[in-house]
């Protein structure tokens, strides 16, 4: 190997015994990170062996590379155009492979596909479950990976859908899982009966590995509990859970993410349903933990902020009292907005819903809207799932039996729609790195969706 590239800027290689010549314009694109941009750096590179392989102006540096042609012709295209073009005869997992070796990983990844945009979303893949019971769960990573959730145990993938070593509850039953980050899951799991398990957990997300567990105290004494829906707070790393203990000790715990360690515990007050809450989410802007309890697990809807600076409900709003008829609309599912200035609600009905969180007490109830009914299809002995809903970059999203609705604008107007027929209903879904993740109820299949690269022009 010489001793460093040539003063022209030109550079060759021999890669397998096919020789490449670039320019060490094209090689910085590569980060300093990478094998390919340290050739550049002179701490790296040691200086010639011999007072006579000083290099002249004419000749460029040349290295020897013992690996894949072809597969490095695909990746120093991409450090000079910025795109990523694969020819139909090449492997995807042996570039991906190849890529890791170079240190190029996370820009084949950044090519691979686009910011993301829910009205130009492609389906990418397909990955058929591995669990012989149904999926419950999924959860976008990051970093454009998942999990799903499979009664005890959750199956994790990275974002090349390769899966990496599962987790295992040995029978709990999972509630809820949350990424932390890119390798850190948090799961929340059902106590059973007789058993001091249940309760909540950080896991590795690459070897699956238990990492901490969360404990509840009450009156000073470590009490069990089974956690349930799980909501985080980045800003001040603050992890919450839904909690029921043996004792009537029903709240939404609250533990620091660094240390691990209790941070505090709004107990449950007369009249609002924590403890079996379904969805947790935090508003960064309000300063308050959105609760939601929602049918069918109670009879009655709750949604409610929560303030744990004064431990006061801030907000709240109930369909207790409300006159039962068969065309009673129930909530499945509540997300705040981003604007966090109204939570969207959905009902067995498909109709998404919206309560104002700047009236007092949820004054005014929900405002209904049927226009989602215009889009729902369901196959005749389809088995449904309840609807989901998520927001994302200003828009809106609602799973309806096998498809999923994107509302765009301030008026969320119906503007795209993302449907596939293998799979059955969708289950859950969930948006995160880059991507689009649905779970269908059949076959534990789940769709990947991602947004094109922008075109070369």
């Amino acid at each position: 190997m010489a001793a460093r590239p040539g003063a022209g800027g030109r550079v060759r290689f021999n890669v397998g015994g096919q020789a490449f010549e670039t320019t060490t314009t094209t090689l910085a694109n590569a980060g300093r990170d990478s094998m390919l941009g340290a050739l550049l750096d002179s701490s790296w590179n040691a200086p010639p062996e011999a007072p006579g392989e000083a290099l002249t102006a004419a000749a460029p540096t040349e290295y020897f590379i013992d690996r894949n042609p072809a597969c490095f012709a695909v990746l120093l295209d991409l450090l000079r155009t910025g795109s990523l073009h694969v020819p139909p005869h090449l492997p995807e997992k042996l570039l991906y492979r190849e890529a890791l070796y170079y240190g190029l990983l996370d820009h084949v990844r950044a090519a691979r596909w686009g910011a993301f945009d829910g009205d130009r979303l492609r389906l990418a893949a397909s990955v058929p479950g591995r669990a012989p019971g149904d999926g419950t769960a999924i959860r976008a990573s990051p970093d454009g990976g998942c999990c799903v959730a499979h009664g005890g145990a959750v199956h994790v993938y990275n974002w090349m859908l390769d899966e990496r070593r599962p987790v295992s509850l040995d029978h709990s039953q999972v509630n809820d899982v949350a990424y932390l980050d890119a390798a850190t899951l948090l799961i929340a799991a059902r106590e059973r009966l007789g058993k001091c398990d249940g309760g909540m957990a950080a896991f590795s997300a690459v070897s699956g590995d238990l990492r901490h567990r969360f404990r509840v105290s009450h009156g000073g004494e470590p009490k069990s509990f089974t956690a349930g829906a799980l909501a985080f707070n980045a800003h001040d790393s603050g992890i919450f859970a839904s909690c029921k203990g043996r004792l009537n000790e029903y709240g939404v715990g609250v533990w620091d993410a660094a240390t691990g360690d209790q941070a505090d515990f709004f107990y449950e007050p007369p009249g609002v349903a924590l403890g079996d809450a379904d969805r947790l989410q935090w508003l960064d802007a309000t300063n308050a933990l959105m609760v939601a309890t929602l049918f069918p697990k109670t009879d009655n809807c709750s949604i409610g902020l929560l303030d744990f600076r004064d431990k006061t409900v801030a907000w709240s709003w109930s369909d207790a009292g409300t006159a039962a008829s068969l065309e009673d609309k129930r909530v499945l599912h509540a997300i705040a907005m981003e604007d966090e200035r109204s939570v969207c609600v959905i009902n067995q009905y498909d109709d998404l819903g919206f309560l104002d969180l700047r009236s007092a007490a949820g004054v005014g109830g929900v405002r209904w809207s049927s226009r989602s009914k215009l889009m729902n299809r369901k196959a005749t002995g389809e088995e449904s799932c309840y609807p989901k809903l998520a927001t994302h970059g200003g828009q809106l999203f609602s799973s309806m039996n096998d498809s999923i609705s994107v509302f765009s604008g301030p008026e969320h107007v119906l503007t795209s729609t993302l449907r596939r027929s293998y799979g059955g209903a969708i289950c859950d879904f969930s948006i995160g790195g880059d991507r689009l993740f649905a779970l269908h109820n059949e076959e534990n299949v789940f769709d990947v969706w991602e947004t094109p690269p922008p075109p070369i022009i």
